[in-house]
């Protein structure tokens, strides 16, 4: 390369030596050893139409004071039981629901718009104030459970809001851009959520975890690992394919209050319990009480013990409307043939605030797949990466989960044109 430049009225000529550059050697493909299939977790999914369209709408729920309720879990139950009621109107069309504001479809609903009035009956004992609550409750508590039973009602509203047809995945397949490729693959993935969610499982963005005891590992105090798995499907190179894969989270292990309580600050007595560091602890858990089988949710701890926790009850006597008297909880169980072996311990507030209700602590089972979501010790987590660690044919278990093989059954009802081979795709090497 010769370049001029001018300096000074003269023009200099500089000559560039470029260096001639080769293409390292490579030595080919290897003739030596034995060849070996290995097993990949990559399932393939074959698309035998590619006409279906998904049509995706917008959902509001609001509750009978005007709310807009968020919680995803009453959201699922809310536009199940929709369905249920609605189903005529809504051409009993199935459909695929993310738990927040967007609902799938295979074609389009009857008309763009609707708003349904849903009425979900109040099951949960957490709304029996004043009394600690029971199965059988007494004469004074008739009034306070009709009233926690009264129905529920929300406005669901739902909108169209776009078109995803599956055709754009067929195109990515080919090399093309596509601008619904990705909408689809998460419709997709929102279905084997839904699924999923049926299943009772515990839902972490594209993992889900179910209570099975063999996918739970200990890792002291209160806190589990629970294994689980992790679905979503992709365009490969080879077409479509579901990719799976082992994922663990951490929960709250399930069990008496009382046993987590004394394994969480590593202590032995009850009598040892830090209690203030234990409110921080239980706040926004959930538990069962052994005596009824009833979940509720913990607020807080009582200011006294069983013994000495008092709350106001209405007694009546014969044809008169009675009178309200303070009772201890422990009297009150008492009157219930439940007899405390702890009455020195506080009780659970699984109430409302301005509205205590409590639970004996000895009474309260934690209930499974509650994430724990505070800062692991060293400790549990170098137990957790010992324990996480999977032979192949334990990972291939896990993967290969039954329930998801359903999940996978009901996509393809959903989705006719698609179908999924649930054998590990193979590869040699």
């Amino acid at each position: 390369l010769i370049m001029a430049a001018k300096t000074g009225g003269a023009v200099q000529v500089h000559k560039n030596d470029t260096v001639k550059r080769t293409a390292m050697a490579r030595t080919g493909l290897g003739r030596e050893g034995k060849p070996i299939r290995l097993l990949s977790n990559h399932f393939a999914v074959k698309l035998s139409g590619i006409d279906a369209v998904f049509y995706q709408y917008s959902v509001s729920i609001k509750s009978d004071d005007d709310q807009v309720v968020e919680g995803k879990g009453i959201g699922r139950k809310v536009i199940d039981k929709m369905l249920q009621t609605y189903s005529s109107e809504l051409a009993g069309k199935d459909f695929a629901y993310d738990g927040e504001k967007c609902l799938f479809t295979v074609g389009p609903l009857p008309q763009n718009n609707f708003e349904f009035t849903v009425i979900m009956e109040e099951t949960s004992a957490r709304a029996v104030g004043g009394s600690p609550g029971h199965e059988s409750p007494g004469p004074g508590d008739k009034k306070r459970v009709k009233r926690s039973h009264l129905p529920k009602q929300f406005v669901v509203g739902i909108s169209y809001a776009a078109r995803i047809p599956l055709r754009s995945v067929a195109l990515a397949l080919q090399g093309s851009d596509s601008d619904h490729a990705q909408d689809a693959l998460r419709v997709l993935d929102i279905v084997l959520r839904q699924q999923q969610a049926k299943r009772g499982c515990l839902l972490v963005r594209q993992s889900f975890f179910s209570d099975d005891s063999r996918n739970l590992v200990d890792l002291t105090g209160g806190v589990s690992g629970c294994r689980g798995l992790h679905s979503s499907f992709r365009t490969t190179m080879n077409g479509l394919s579901l990719n799976m894969d082992v994922s663990t989270t951490m929960i709250v292990t399930p069990g008496p209050v009382v046993n987590f309580l004394l394994t969480n600050q590593n202590v032995r007595d009850v009598r040892d319990i830090d209690w203030p560091k234990a409110k921080r602890m239980l706040k926004n858990l959930r538990v069962k009480a052994t005596h009824n089988n009833m979940e509720f949710k913990i607020i807080g701890l009582s200011d006294q013990p069983c013994s000495r926790q008092t709350f106001p009850m209405k007694v009546r006597s014969g044809s008169s409307e009675g009178q309200t008297v303070d009772i201890t909880v422990e009297e009150y169980f008492k009157s219930k043939q439940v007899f405390l072996e702890k009455p020195y311990l506080p009780c659970l507030d699984v109430g409302k605030p301005k509205r205590p209700n409590y639970l004996p602590i000895e009474l309260g089972n934690m209930i499974s797949l509650q994430r724990y979501t505070k800062a692991l010790s060293s400790q549990q987590r170098t137990t957790l990466v010992e324990k996480s660690r999977q032979k192949p044919q334990d990972r291939m278990r896990v993967v290969t989960d039954v329930g998801l093989l359903t999940s996978v059954e009901m996509l393809q009802l959903l989705v006719s044109s698609l179908a999924t081979d649930m054998q590990f795709t193979g590869s040699k090497k």
